[in-house]
């Protein structure tokens, strides 16, 4: 009976963020002692506002994948695409086909790594752990991933040792990641008290640190940090000021000028609804339609993130004092002008063209050619952060070099764990980046090489907090204080070094 209540609310809830964090807003509205039906009118609000947001995100990846479909057929290209959505069979067959195992494994190391994220976060006074991850759908895909990492490296391991080792990798991964953010995003949403909880965890803190040590450089030069939002460009050009017009013409050059390749006989047979438009037309529209979303995501985080902010600090008072919950990276987005998303997304492309150039030069085992998610929401979102803190030259600088991590670490994890044999890889940032060390350090330590993994995870919040810890627990707990404290720091710097001359 337990079972069956379990399977029944993983099913319809844990892995359906809407729902799951619609009801985590009515029991925070609950907790702050709201009347009921005030509860209610929150858990709707936030439910409609992810399903919003859901319907953009998806409709932007069924736009894109036709016509990535479409590249590699044209072009008979042997190339492993970096997308999770490309790359979440790959983890499946790796789990039942190639180690013959079965899929429940990874839902209860799933399960496991929640409530070990749950502890961390209880116990963060030793822990040093704030945030709480509550995206269902990147934790499910998440455990496939760690569950195929443990059967593929360390085949002799059993199954309940599997459940254990990738729950516990689960939720330090979770845990400890998302915490890492907790900064940078308090300090681009102004104390909206989210951190983030996707696969670009790791890419936000290094590329925050990246953007905020070149926004320095810039005032000591006594240069003005320009950010993209208040660049005014001259003439003609001026069109581009316009979030909407900016991300349109993009989206045109970019993609229009990838179905020009194609060809329109061949997108014919990938997309039949083609054959009754006008070939331009439908370059246009396509195109277009994913600006129509860009706009819609931002329409859906409004609705959702400030009903989750209110609601959370609740669960926060409450449960788990002093926490704040790690969401989708899209969240991030309402946070920015539009168009800092979509020059990320520009230069993101060109990092990964360049990379995709280098790879057939050099003739690499693998191909690898980045899907639309990728592309769009790590650049997009590692743009956001960067342009907060140095403006448009961290955001050229950042994500080049995420567009280049994408292809080059994104075909090496591809090709270490196999999942190229199957024409796909779920390599977010953080994946391409890393998880093939992971991989590396299970295969020739073994158990060992797990206990090294968390280990490291473990002394990461630790070091954290050594280094800052005035300010570790008050950006969450009160970031106006958070914020005076800051800038007393930032004054007594130039004062202190004018003094030592």
């Amino acid at each position: 009976m337990f079972l069956t209540a379990w399977n029944w609310f993983v099913a319809n809830i844990f892995t359906k963020p809407a729902w799951f964090l619609a009801l985590m807003v009515f029991i925070g509205c609950l907790l702050i002692k709201k009347p009921i039906y005030e509860a209610f009118a929150s858990f709707v609000k936030a439910l409609v506002g992810y399903m919003i947001f859901n319907v953009a995100s998806n409709g932007m990846v069924a736009t894109f994948r036709p016509i990535l479909f479409a590249l590699n057929g044209r072009f008979n290209l042997q190339a492993a695409v970096i997308d999770p959505y490309f790359g979440a069979a790959p983890l499946q067959k790796s789990i039942t086909e190639v180690a013959g195992r079965t899929m429940s494994i990874a839902t209860m190391a799933m399960i496991l790594g929640f409530a070990i994220n749950v502890l961390l976060v209880y116990f963060k006074k030793q822990t040093k752990v704030r945030s709480l991850m509550v995206g269902g759908h990147v934790m499910n895909l998440g455990s496939w991933g760690v569950i195929a990492y443990l059967v593929l490296m360390i085949p002799s391991i059993s199954d309940l040792g599997a459940i254990i080792s990738g729950g516990l990798l689960c939720g330090l991964l979770w845990g400890v990641l998302s915490n890492l953010t907790v900064e940078p995003t308090q300090e681009l949403t102004d104390g909206a008290n989210i951190a983030v909880g996707h696969v670009q965890m790791t890419g936000i803190y290094i590329f925050d640190k990246l953007a905020t040590w070149i926004g320095n450089m810039d005032k000591k030069k006594g240069k003005e940090i320009h950010k993209i939002g208040d660049i005014k460009l001259p003439g003609f050009l001026s069109i581009m000021n316009d979030t909407t017009v900016a991300a349109s013409i993009v989206m045109l050059l970019f993609f229009g000028g990838m179905m020009l390749i194609i060809g329109r006989e061949y997108m014919l047979t990938v997309d039949e609804s083609l054959a009754s438009q006008s070939w331009g037309f439908y370059l246009i529209e396509k195109c277009l339609t994913f600006v129509v979303y860009l706009n819609i995501i931002i329409l859906g985080i409004k609705m959702f993130v400030g009903e989750l902010t209110e609601a959370f600090s609740g669960i926060s008072q409450k449960i788990l004092r002093g926490a704040v919950p790690a969401v989708d990276i899209a969240a991030t987005f309402g946070f920015t002008e539009g168009s800092v998303v979509t020059f990320g997304f520009l230069f993101g492309a060109l990092g990964s063209i360049i990379a995709i150039l280098l790879s057939v030069l050099f003739k690499n085992p693998i191909l690898a050619i980045v899907g639309f998610i990728p592309m769009f929401f790590d650049n997009g979102g590692i743009a956001t952060f960067t342009n907060n803190k140095g403006g448009l030259k961290a955001v050229i600088i950042s994500t080049l070099i995420v567009g280049m991590v994408h292809v080059f670490g994104g075909g090496l994890y591809a090709y270490f764990y196999g999942f190229s044999n199957y024409g796909g890889a779920a390599a977010n940032f953080d994946i391409a980046a890393w998880h093939t060390l992971l991989g590396v350090l299970m295969k020739n330590l073994g158990f060992v090489g797990i206990g090294v993994i968390c280990l490291a995870l473990i002394l990461i919040p630790q070091l954290q907090y050594l280094k800052n810890k005035d300010t570790y627990f008050l950006v969450v707990d009160d970031y106006e204080k958070y914020k005076e404290v800051i800038a007393k720091k930032t004054n007594a710097r130039p004062a202190a070094k004018k003094a030592e001359k």
